[in-house]
């Protein structure tokens, strides 16, 4: 068995990057974008529990901040289970974290992020 524990170097300054879009937006009041950068750094962390659990914490803030009871609650569900499914490698891949899709739905991966994920 697998077990996921650091995140390649890459992949964390691709994670980061799209954390610092993220503030960036919610900053400017651009919500809809905030929300794309979040799913962006749940799609790029969501192998590694402390990313993944990361940014599940930083959706369920935004649910809060949103006043959006559904995805209040399907953070915190995924909070619960998320970070230990990272950790042993058993994660739907292109997920996009938001409790608008079924938690473990494989989903597709836009192309950049796929180039990313490919890359060792």
């Amino acid at each position: 068995m697998k077990f996921n524990t650091k995140t390649p170097k890459h992949l964390k300054q691709a994670y980061k990057e799209e954390l610092k879009q993220y503030s960036l937006c919610l900053e400017n009041k651009q919500y809809g974008n905030a929300w794309y950068h979040l799913e962006r750094s749940h799609i790029i962390g969501q192998s590694y529990p402390i990313e993944h659990t990361y940014s599940h914490w930083l959706m369920l803030k935004f649910g809060l901040r949103q006043k959006d009871t559904k995805e209040v609650f399907g953070q915190i569900i995924r909070l619960l289970v998320g970070g230990w499914k990272s950790f042993i490698d058993h994660v739907p891949l292109g997920n996009t974290g938001g409790a608008n899709v079924p938690p473990l739905k494989p989903m597709s991966i836009p192309n950049d992020i796929e180039k990313l994920l490919e890359s060792k």
